[in-house]
């Protein structure tokens, strides 16, 4: 018989602890409607650990400052990753318990060279990133968010669309009157990924009717006058620009028992903002703390800024340099010898698409925290899969706080898959596993999580922490 896992909500009854349960969801609701972009994520999260007493490594590297049990620090990587480590007592060749999570999220990115006019409507050139079903993010409100940089080095920060008074942009589809030949293509080229493009306006620039050359691309003009009066941007800025387009507003409650979380960018930050907490809720720990949050996973985790980068080694050995002295032998065994929590959603179990799950190794909603064994593709190809060992350390910790969690698999075997970053680390030696947060829709502009397993993410975590020895 399979082994059946109670529903997390039974264990908070009407009063005190249900308060807080949805005390968390509410500060989490907040977040994700905030920071929609690993920036915003990054500068939220910094703002937060400074409150809470972390200090920035490098100010500690320029002061040549040593580093002792019970201090706090992080570091940050380009402002779009970042870790943080509470130093424990025992030395850091020992190990860490390390939680890891991705800031980045599937949307569409503007390419280099975006704007242009056709037709006297103004739109932006894009370019999906990550996994995405294209037919999803077509006639939806979308907003803009991200960076210009000019040359001379301002940073224009980016946000439109999240305010009541902002205007939001649309991308449009075909009208069911004319769409006969579009409704039987398959999925995947029912929107193709260059019919993606923004529209953004629609109006000529005014012009003074008594000139003889006037503007061929007035829309465009207009909508470059708007720019340039609000930002203070030149249409060649685009070049050095990072601008992502994300659905706009805020999170929601879900459903009439309020017991639902509906918003963008849950895969991954679901699990980042329930691992900085459990790591801001640490104050004193046997073995060194970490956090570290990346980006580019849903490309690869690649780039200077994914997890296959060598920033949390090179932070490791600072670290390393600043408590026990320089050594890349203890380097080596610090990251050999710790334990992680490679923290990325897992598919829910969806009846409403139950062909593809296996019903028994299935991530439940409202069951708690998930771990997976292993992830991959069919035959786990490109799975980390940790060892029975850690798997019973892993047991032992979470019923010692008594945290709601379960074993899943990501859908039937032949069906497909999925991984994260825990085969990178797993590279070191260190013992990895996959855990998260259930999610319905994953992927789509609008992904639902469970308010009950956010808290048990956030229990979960900090009892990894606290209890793995």
């Amino acid at each position: 018989m399979a082994i059946e896992k109670k529903n997390a909500w039974e264990k908070y009854p009407q009063g005190p602890e249900r308060e807080k349960l949805f005390a968390f969801a509410e500060d989490y609701r907040r977040f994700i409607s905030g920071c929609k972009t690993e920036r915003e994520c990054v500068s939220a999260f910094e703002e937060k650990a400074k409150a809470a007493g972390f200090v920035n490594l490098a100010e500690v590297i320029a002061t040549g400052t040593s580093l002792k049990a019970g201090d706090k620090v992080y570091a940050n990587n380009m402002g779009k990753g970042m870790a943080l480590f509470v130093i424990g007592k025992e030395s850091l060749e020992k190990g860490m318990n390390i939680l890891g999570a991705h800031i980045d999220s599937p949307r569409l990115d503007l390419k280099q060279d975006p704007l242009y006019e056709d037709t006297d409507f103004a739109m932006l050139d894009t370019h999906y990133y990550g996994g995405i079903k294209k037919y999803q993010w077509v006639t939806i409100p979308l907003a803009i968010h991200g960076v210009i940089v000019k040359k001379d080095g301002t940073v224009v920060n980016v946000n439109i669309g999240e305010k009541d008074e902002d205007p939001v942009f649309v991308i449009t589809d075909l009208l069911i009157h004319l769409a006969s030949k579009q409704m039987d293509k398959k999925a995947a080229g029912v929107v193709e990924g260059e019919n993606l493009d923004l529209l953004i306006g629609s109006r000529p620039i005014e012009q003074d009717e008594s000139l003889e050359k006037k503007e061929k691309e007035a829309v465009k003009a207009n909508v470059m006058n708007l720019l340039k009066e609000y930002y203070d941007v030149e249409e060649e800025d685009f070049i050095s620009a990072e601008l992502e387009i994300v659905p706009a507003g805020k999170a929601r409650d879900c459903g009439f028992d309020r017991s639902i979380v509906l918003a963008y960018g849950q895969d991954d930050r679901v699990c980042a903002f329930t691992s900085l907490f459990a790591m801001l809720d640490v104050e004193k720990t046997e073995r060194t703390a970490c956090c570290i949050l990346v980006d580019k996973e849903e490309i690869g985790s690649v780039g200077a800024t994914g997890m296959h980068s060598r920033f949390f080694e090179n932070i490791v050995a600072e670290l390393v340099a600043l408590t026990e002295g320089e050594s890349d032998l203890k380097v080596r065994r610090a990251l050999m010898n710790s334990t992680m929590l490679s923290s990325d959603v897992s598919a829910a179990y969806d009846p409403m698409y139950a062909e593809v799950f296996e019903k028994r190794s299935s991530a439940f909603f409202g069951k708690g925290l998930v771990f997976n064994k292993f992830t991959g593709s069919r035959g786990k190809s490109g799975s980390n899969d940790a060892n029975a060992e850690y798997l019973a350390k892993i047991r032992q910790a979470m019923d010692s706080q008594d945290v709601s969690y379960q074993f899943a698999e990501l859908g039937k075997v032949d069906a497909g898959g999925g991984g994260t970053i825990a085969y990178i680390m797993a590279n070191y030696g260190m013992e990895v596993i996959d855990s998260g947060v259930a999610v319905l829709s994953m992927h789509a502009p609008w992904e639902a999580t469970s308010k009950a397993d956010v808290y048990e993410a956030y229990k979960g975590y900090k009892a990894f922490i606290e209890e793995m020895k």
